[in-house]
């Protein structure tokens, strides 16, 4: 039996590494194994690595990110074409299958033979689906979920999925009624690990790439399952998945592509005759969700902001009245308009200068955040001494208020530290406990790996056996992939879930802890010297940059748009910048893309080893509109070494109608 298995990969390295290593270091008696990487433009040195560890795998490299729907089709039309099983009919016991399988997965041993085990024995079998755990030994839902009608989806949308989580009406869209332990047919299948055979494709075609991501697997689940065919929620079979590494769930543009997807579903398949009316009303549904998605990440990211505005400005308040009262013997010595236009300036800029300097990143740094009421303050205290001798109110306030707010941000982290909000949770960052699961070697190996990375761990417990046996506090469980298998990593996160610990893996590959929540790897603590714009501060600042540019090139629409050589674009480049789909500037590319597709093993036309960067309204090379042919490769190497706000800033006036 041949088993195709597709890989989309988008900078996720050390994620594939171990997904592949996996999938050859599983039992495949009478299984052929073919592997197809599909990347779309990781700069991570994805491809290298596969080229390096992996080269019996077929590898198709893009010069773009042309989403998963497409990038998957470019392997399963490959195959197709190579296949030898040509029926459109029902698969036989020869036939040839396919698995299409997210990099962030692992398999276990007998994962890909007991699938195909099962669909060799069930030849109405059309897709099949595993179940899904992730890192945390959480069941993922979505292992197994409902056709997403009218009444399903609004189901799940008003929460009520949330609140009967058994209910075979309410909870259809995960079909929470049907056991998680037990073999049902279903009627979608997650794009995470889809098995299926090459007849079925041929019958009812690849993947929409109407599709740039989400909701591909939906409609390629309902055309098998409108075909004939029976799609199977196979729970004997398991993967770790450890979700979200292949996304960034919290930018703008992840909502508007999530939602974007349901809403193409939903045209497709309720677009006209008597549902029409339900389809249009669940199109309001869809985007009235995704603008309280929006909102929701926007409120979550100012709470604390706000929070600390709230207690800085009351203590510039209270602080006002005693000095008045003390120096002035007068509480209303100094004007409203200072109670209410300078005292929150003064708040405003230190919490900016907070921001700048990295006080809000996670997880929390104190000297970040001592860093940004020191600049603030001294900001503050320049700015006073340039105003005229009328307008300087007092120094005082200024210095006892920046110190009142340097008291009262860190008592608020403090407060947080106490009830664990994860990244203010001064244990989970570094000192923590860990159980190291694995032979002595593999033990010593994570040991020494923990102190490359800079983490001093408050103890360290190791076994080579079950957790069953570790009665002592644990927060954080390694375990060591050369020396545990998949299905024990399942069965203890799975016994250990409702405890508050984190469990992360070592591959037997390479030096690098993984989880759900973070990567860390030594190689990364150099990063930052290197590209300079791969730091979080340069990031932060050149997202800040997009953000004001934009806003500013809208609100000088009246003049900029008529001098604009292309004026079709101009409002939805400053979009697209907006909601973070697109970058200002952006690296260099040739200046011709070959028109047929990526071929095996094609050497990708940019440096891989500068950090990531959103497709750019203007390029490096933009910088020298006068120079032909120049070296982009220099330009976008000391664009990603030496960045500044600045060098947007130029680049932008240079090409101001070019927008």
């Amino acid at each position: 039996m041949h088993l195709s298995v597709v890989i989309v990969n988008y900078n996720v390295r050390h994620f594939l590494d171990q997904c592949l290593y996996s999938l050859y270091d599983s039992e495949r008696d009478e299984i052929d194994l073919d592997v197809w990487v599909v990347d779309n433009d990781s700069d991570d040195g994805s491809v290298e690595m596969v080229r390096d560890k992996y080269p019996q795998v077929h590898l198709i490299a893009n010069t773009e990110n042309v989403g998963f729907s497409r990038a998957n089709n470019q392997a399963l039309r490959e195959i197709l074409a190579s296949g030898t099983n040509n029926s459109t009919t029902q698969q036989s016991n020869n036939a040839d299958y396919i698995l299409i399988l997210n990099p962030d997965t692992l398999v276990e041993a007998d994962t890909l033979q007991r699938c195909v085990a099962y669909m060799r024995q069930h030849p109405d079998c059309g897709g099949l689906g595993v179940k899904m755990v992730n890192a945390q030994g959480t069941f993922l839902r979505e292992s197994k979920r409902g056709f997403p009608s009218p009444r399903t989806s609004f189901y799940k949308m008003c929460g009520m999925a949330r609140l009967f989580p058994r209910h075979p009406r309410y909870a259809a869209y995960y079909m929470g009624h049907l056991d998680d332990d037990a073999v049902n047919e279903v009627d979608i299948l997650p794009g995470a690990f889809l098995m299926t055979t090459t007849a079925v494709l041929r019958r009812v075609g690849l993947f929409d790439e109407s599709y740039f991501m989400f909701g591909e697997d939906v409609d390629l689940s309902w055309r098998i399952h409108e075909a004939g065919y029976k799609n199977i929620y196979f729970p004997e079979a398991r993967i770790l998945h450890y979700k979200g590494e292949c996304t960034r769930k919290e930018s703008l543009s992840y909502v508007y592509t999530f939602y974007n997807a349901m809403a193409i579903f939903t045209r497709r398949y309720f677009g006209g005759g008597r549902r029409l009316s339900a389809a249009l009303l669940l199109q309001v549904g869809i985007w009235l969700r995704a603008t309280l998605a929006w909102m929701q990440r926007i409120l979550v990211h100012l709470t604390l902001p706000v929070a600390d505005l709230v207690l800085s400005l009351a203590g510039f308040i209270v602080i006002k009245d005693f000095w008045a009262s003390y120096w002035a013997s007068n509480v209303d010595y100094y004007p409203a308009v200072y109670t209410w236009a300078v005292l929150p300036l003064y708040s405003l800029i230190l919490l900016l200068s907070i921001y700048l300097s990295g006080g809000y990143d996670k997880p929390m740094r104190p000297m970040k955040i001592a860093q940004g009421i020191g600049v603030g303050a001294l900001a503050l205290l320049t700015f006073y001494s340039l105003l005229d001798e009328s307008m300087r109110y007092s120094r005082a306030i200024i210095l006892l208020g920046s110190m009142w707010s340097f008291i009262a941000i860190f008592a608020l982290r403090a407060v947080l530290n106490v009830l664990r909000v994860p990244g203010y949770n001064k244990r989970s960052q570094r000192h923590r406990r860990y159980l190291i699961v694995g032979g002595e070697a593999e033990q010593q190996r994570v040991y020494t790996l923990l102190g490359h990375l800079g983490i001093v761990p408050r103890s360290v417990i190791t076994t080579q056996g079950s957790l069953e046996n570790v009665t002592q506090r644990v927060d954080e469980v390694v375990f060591c992939a050369q020396d545990v298998p998949v299905r024990k990593m399942l069965d203890d996160t799975i016994a250990w879930h409702d405890r508050d610990v984190n469990f992360r893996v070592v591959p037997a590959t390479n030096d690098v802890l993984l989880g759900s929540n973070y990567t860390e790897s030594p190689e990364e603590l150099y990063v930052d010297n290197f590209a300079r714009i791969n730091s979080t501060a340069s990031r932060r600042n050149k997202r800040l940059f997009d953000i004001v540019a934009s806003i500013i090139l809208l609100l000088l629409f009246p003049i900029l748009f008529w001098l604009q050589h292309d004026k079709r674009h101009y409002f939805a480049h400053c979009w697209q910048v907006l909601i973070g789909k697109k970058t200002w500037v952006s690296y260099s590319r040739p200046n011709s893309q070959p028109s047929n597709p990526p071929t095996l093993r094609r050497k990708k036309a940019t440096t891989s080893s500068l950090p990531s960067l959103r497709s750019g309204i203007l390029t490096t090379s933009d910088r020298l509109p006068h120079v032909k042919n120049p070296d982009v490769v220099l330009l976008d190497s000391q664009y990603a070494k030496h960045y500044r706000i600045a060098t947007d800033f130029t680049i932008i006036l240079i090409n101001l109608r070019k927008l």
